[in-house]
């Protein structure tokens, strides 16, 4: 067969450790064959960063602004071990957190289902899409230690006036204290990505915080997400028989614990950072969470929602087989061909992408998958077997031979 044409290229943006390896066997394996890529490659390897400076990530951040589609592989955040392991001269920031700031962006998380592998909640029948904000908070801080005697103040200086409000006199004993902020632009940007999103997938949206007690600082994300809701997506929501409904974020936890899925669920930077690994987990594994950023102004950059997998890939240098499971960075690459194709108006990639994506669901519901899957898979008249990375690669490019 002739491989399918691409008007535009995508962004790639090339990670570390074994996913790193993995993203090339997915490309020889599943994509080369059928696909004449076109990519505007970036290395963002923690190597490659520690050269440029981390420039390479600025740049790569750009590029997706530019040409609308980026697809990213797994990369290091690095710690003190790390600073030690590469020799770097600074403490690189987290590259995804580097590219959500730049695209203003939300991320979107959902679970890939397959008959088999069943989630640990019963109820749930059908995903449930976790949208994260991806700026300000915790993750912007500023800590310090504070010593017995001292006082902690929050100072806000505006028109060369000065208020001072007291954190925490420390009296009895040392302690700590945290500033931290976030932006009514950011928080606006994160409604207006979620309520389009869901007008997008036709799914309810919940946004939860804790405005009771955070009574200022949550109220003001409760606020802005109810006059967006109001201004601009409140008829389209009803046309489309969808809703939207703020709630607590400990209710919003209890009916999701109750809930048969099927809509989105917003949060709070930190709140989206811990519900998405719970409900990866609940959903099977990490290993099967999709993750797309989609920025205001209609920007997409895909990418798995797990780690490099160190332990894997050290035992990869050994030479070593390892089974590590490809099936969100598979869907990484899937989501950005899919996405390029419906801006550039080219069918048979979007097809591609989607045969893609069946063909490794099959797979694994046929019996055919890696270890970490094998270990909770159940379905009648169907026996598991483990395979390595490289020959579940090359089960899915089977089908998906015969399928195109």
């Amino acid at each position: 067969m002739d491989k399918i044409k691409m008007l535009t290229p995508v962004v790639e943006l090339d990670g570390d450790e074994m996913t790193r390896v993995i993203w090339q066997w997915i490309k020889d394996v599943l994509i080369f064959p059928y696909v004449d890529l076109k990519s505007e490659y970036y290395d963002l390897s923690l190597v490659n960063r520690e050269a440029t400076k981390d420039q390479v990530t600025k740049d790569a951040a750009a590029a997706i602004d530019r040409l609308g589609v980026g697809v990213k592989c797994a990369t290091i955040t690095p710690n003190a071990q790390r600073m030690t392991e590469y020799s770097l001269s600074s403490m690189w920031k987290s590259p995804n957190g580097t590219i959500r700031a730049a695209l203003d962006g939300t991320v979107f998380r959902e679970p890939i289902m397959a008959s088999g592998i069943s989630p640990l909640v019963p109820a749930w029948t059908s995903p449930i899409i976790i949208a994260r904000h991806a700026y300000g908070d915790v993750y912007k801080d500023v800590e310090a230690l504070c010593p017995k005697g001292s006082k902690a103040e929050l100072v806000i200086t505006s028109e060369g006036e000065e208020k001072r409000i007291l954190i925490a006199d420390y009296v009895k004993s040392g302690g700590v204290a945290l500033g931290m902020h976030n932006l009514d632009s950011s928080i606006r940007s994160f409604a207006k990505s979620c309520f389009n999103y869901a007008l997008t997938k036709g799914l309810d949206l919940w946004f939860s915080s804790k405005d009771t007690i955070s009574a200022t600082y949550d109220h003001r994300f409760k606020d802005i997400f109810q006059e967006e809701y109001d201004a601009n997506y409140k008829a389209a929501f009803e046309e489309k028989g969808i809703t939207y409904f703020y709630t607590l974020i400990d209710d919003a936890v209890a009916r999701v614990m109750r809930s048969k899925g099927g809509f989105i669920w917003a949060c709070k930077n930190y709140d989206g950072d811990v519900m998405s690994d719970m409900l990866a987990t609940a959903f099977g594994s990490l290993a099967m969470m999709t993750s797309v950023l989609v920025s205001p102004s209609g920007k997409f950059e895909f990418e798995a929602a797990h780690g490099t997998v160190t332990r894997h890939y050290y035992r990869h240098l050994k030479g070593e087989s390892t089974g590590t499971n490809p099936i969100a960075t598979i869907f990484a690459w899937t989501g950005g061909l899919k996405k390029r194709g419906e801006l550039d108006g080219t069918p048979d990639l979007v097809r591609y992408a989607e045969l893609l994506e069946k063909a490794t669901i099959e797979t694994v519901e046929s019996g055919y998958m890696t270890g970490d899957l094998k270990a909770i898979f159940k379905k009648d008249g169907v026996e598991p077997v483990a395979l390595t990375t490289m020959e579940f690669l090359h089960k899915i490019a089977e089908r998906l031979e015969k399928a195109l």
